[in-house]
């Protein structure tokens, strides 16, 4: 079999990933494509660890590698989208970037543990003088 047919099945795997990720807007379809870039990637390491003849098959082994990363780049994606969509009910990578926070707002300062212990005490003795 000649280098060229796996090489050429992975640039257009490659292609559809990048296209994936650039046009759509659905989170899960940017995993799927990066997904497919992955497995474009895996192909190519295989296709050369044949061609070469490594005793050592480097090539099979960064594929485990690689393919052990897309899984746990999955499931860390996955639970990613599903707790933005559970708390924006919805997935449209766009619409996301609202994620970061407010720059122009200042941050409210938090009280220092010294003056919370000083108030609480306070608190109390208001409570327990209402009727």
């Amino acid at each position: 079999m000649h280098l060229a047919y796996p090489t050429i099945v992975a640039a257009l795997l490659f292609s559809v990933g990048v296209y994936g990720v650039l046009a759509r807007r659905n989170a899960i379809l940017v995993l799927m494509s990066v997904e497919l870039m992955l497995n474009a990637v895996n192909l190519n390491l295989v296709t050369f660890d044949v061609w070469y003849q490594d005793r050592l098959h480097g090539g099979q082994v960064l594929t485990l590698f690689t393919i052990v990363i897309a899984a746990a780049e999955v499931g860390l994606g996955l639970a990613i989208v599903l707790l933005v969509y559970r708390n924006r009910q919805m997935v449209d990578v766009d619409r996301l970037r609202a994620l970061a926070e407010d720059s122009t707002r200042p941050a409210e300062p938090e009280p220092e543990p010294a003056e919370a212990a000083e108030n609480e005490p306070e608190a109390e003795a208001v409570e327990e003088a209402a009727p």
